[in-house]
Order: C-alpha cells, then sequence, then structure tokens
C-alpha cells in the first residue's frame, strides 16, 4: 500500500504509484472528496471522477519522475510544488510540468490530497 507519513514524501509517493501502473495506488493517495485538475482549466472531485482521469494518464505510455520543489506546512495541512516529466519508452519527454498541491494530514497521521493540481505552478502569468 502506498501510504505518506509526511508531506515532504506525497509527490515522491505519487511517482512511485504512478509507475506501478495501477490505479488503486493512485487513488489511495486522495481523501474522498479530494479536487483533481489536470488541465489548468476543468477540476475533477470526488473518487469516481478522479479515477477517471487518472484511468487516462495510466494509459499514457512512459515512466514518471519528480522532484519535489517545496513543502509548506501549517499545522495538518501543507502546500506543495513538484517538477514532474513523463519520460516515453523512447526516451523522449511526454509530458512536463509543474504541479501545486494541498494535502491534510488524517486522524492516522497519513497524509493525503485535497486539492491535486498537475500544471498549477506550470501556468502562464495572467497578463
Amino acid at each position: 500500500m502506498f501510504t505518506v507519513a509526511a508531506p515532504e514524501q506525497m509527490n515522491e509517493t505519487f511517482v512511485r504509484a504512478f509507475n506501478t501502473r495501477r490505479l488503486d495506488n493512485l487513488l489511495a493517495l486522495y481523501e474522498a472528496d479530494a479536487t483533481l485538475c489536470v488541465d489548468g482549466m476543468s477540476s475533477h472531485t470526488g473518487t469516481a471522477q478522479i479515477a477517471a482521469v487518472l484511468g487516462d494518464f495510466l494509459q499514457m505510455p512512459g515512466t514518471l519522475t519528480g522532484r519535489n520543489a517545496f513543502c509548506l506546512r501549517h499545522g495538518d495541512v501543507a502546500l506543495l510544488r513538484a517538477d514532474w516529466t513523463l519520460t516515453g519508452p523512447d526516451g523522449t519527454t511526454t509530458l512536463a510540468g509543474s504541479s501545486a498541491e494541498i494535502v491534510r494530514r488524517q486522524a492516522d497521521g497519513t497524509w493525503l490530497y485535497i486539492v491535486d493540481h498537475a500544471v498549477g505552478a506550470s501556468l502562464e502569468r495572467v497578463g
């Protein structure tokens, strides 16, 4: 099972879970009513909607890598930013971005996503 004991571990755990290619491993990282945005515009809330989006993401061939850029913790919540890359089987970059995420400590001490904006830190500046 994929669990996160400290918010700083969330992004590396997401990468490991993605690379197993098992949807249940990814879903284990989200609260039941979490919100996910992958395109910068539309959001998906709740396990069923998140499962559909992540299921599509898992269909993309390649290996995910990522690096935590920062983790700002305030009590039971933390704001994260990570830089990630999906590298195709031929070694070329298929997708890349920088995420903005909010995680919350659960009653058992583990951390789960409540907001995951996969490209939130990659968006163009508002002009």
